[in-house]
């Protein structure tokens, strides 16, 4: 469990293919306070620690989780949003975040205002989807890349976030251009809501 405030950026080393998995080596400052089997979340999504040398870890990504993500874009030098999981007697700052990943979108705009910016992100809207809760709405959370993030502008098809410069500085929101693939994962709450409401209809 995870609540979407990134720790920091950390930098791919390496990538190793291995038959359908790949590993990913990262550097970042808390490698050495990583333990074994431990869970990070990269660009929101959560993977297992099987590996701890120095100031780097490796983790791995199964072809299931390539799938649906960023992952598999991945090379050396790129940033990667990472977060360990949350603290339960701490407090939540951000939202509940399962680091489950839905899908990808593709970053469509990006607007600068006044010092800070409006990035929009779009997908494929699928009504049996949406109908599951996988879909937004206006001041509603949003995982993206691992941030958690207020909806602006919700559409059926996408949806506008607002970015501080502090966001923008930590995270790798300063990579991301127009046509840029980044994960995203909806929230939970309204996944179980519509879940809810589907069996109540029956």
């Amino acid at each position: 469990m995870f609540s979407g405030i990134v720790e920091e950026a950390a930098v791919v080393l390496r990538t190793d293919s291995r038959g359908g998995n790949l590993d990913i080596t990262l550097q970042c400052s808390f490698a050495g306070e990583l333990k074994i089997d431990q869970s990070v979340a990269h660009n929101g999504v959560c993977l297992t620690v099987v590996a701890i040398e120095g100031n780097s870890y490796t983790v791995t990504a199964v072809a299931e989780t390539l799938s649906r993500s960023n992952l598999g874009q991945l090379r050396p030098g790129d940033r990667v949003n990472v977060e360990r999981s949350m603290v339960m007697n701490g407090r939540l700052d951000g939202h509940i975040v399962q680091g489950h990943v839905d899908q990808t979108a593709v970053c469509t705009q990006v607007t600068e205002a006044d010092g800070s910016w409006y990035y929009r992100f779009a997908y494929e809207a699928d009504p049996a989807k949406a109908a599951q809760g996988y879909l937004t709405v206006e001041k509603g959370s949003v995982c993206v890349n691992g941030v958690s993030l207020t909806v602006v502008d919700s559409k059926d098809d996408g949806f506008s976030v607002a970015i501080i410069p502090y966001t923008h500085d930590n995270t790798n929101f300063a990579q991301i251009a127009e046509g840029t693939v980044v994960n995203i994962e909806f929230d939970i709450i309204g996944k179980y809501i519509s879940r809810i409401a589907a069996v109540a209809r029956q």
